[in-house]
């Protein structure tokens, strides 16, 4: 999958949209940061289907980064059958010393966890595989059906273990976007 992060001015969605349709790719999904001027948009392409795309799409947009994002985690929600137009993104790197445990927790705890807590649709995580621009190296998405999610108390005791209270030191580069889905 790849991952089109941009400033989002003017009609960011309408040239994505264009611009991504005209390259011959499908967009997954365009979300709009909450309290950031910041756009992601989800394409069902690989790093090898790019060529060109930056160029294109920096006709329009500014501050243009194209990630390749490799699936590596996925769990339905407590609340998949509900709309969830938000979508919770945390990015970040890891000491090096620290990714065997940080993937272990993710896997075991992490991710599981945030799945069951009611108002959260759908979990995933991706590793940047690195074929493009730079980033951090670790992906997490959580579609929500409010952001109102992330302060319950079910979230809250989850991202409140030992286990993480262990981990979240060697967390670097770390960068927390809560979006608003635009399309589709």
């Amino acid at each position: 999958m790849l991952l089109v992060k941009f400033a989002w001015r003017g009609g960011a969605a309408e040239n994505v949209d264009q611009t991504v349709r005209a390259a011959g790719l499908r967009l997954l999904s365009l979300q709009r940061g909450i309290d950031i001027d910041e756009g992601y948009a989800y394409l069902d392409a690989m790093a090898a289907q790019a060529t060109g795309l930056k160029a294109a799409l920096g006709a329009h947009l500014h501050d243009i980064s194209l990630v390749e994002l490799e699936p590596v985690q996925a769990i339905p929600g407590a609340s998949a059958s509900q709309p969830a137009p938000y979508h919770y993104v945390v990015e970040t790197d890891v000491l090096p010393d620290h990714e065997d445990e940080l993937n272990a927790w993710y896997v075991e705890e992490l991710m599981p966890g945030l799945a069951a807590v009611p108002g959260t649709a759908h979990s995933a995580r991706y590793r940047n595989t690195g074929a493009l621009d730079a980033g951090p190296r670790y992906h997490a998405a959580y579609d929500l059906v409010t952001p109102d999610t992330l302060g319950t108390v079910p979230w809250l005791a989850v991202r409140g273990t030992a286990w993480a209270s262990r981990i979240r030191p060697a967390f670097r580069n770390t960068k927390r976007t809560m979006f608003r889905r635009v399309a589709p």
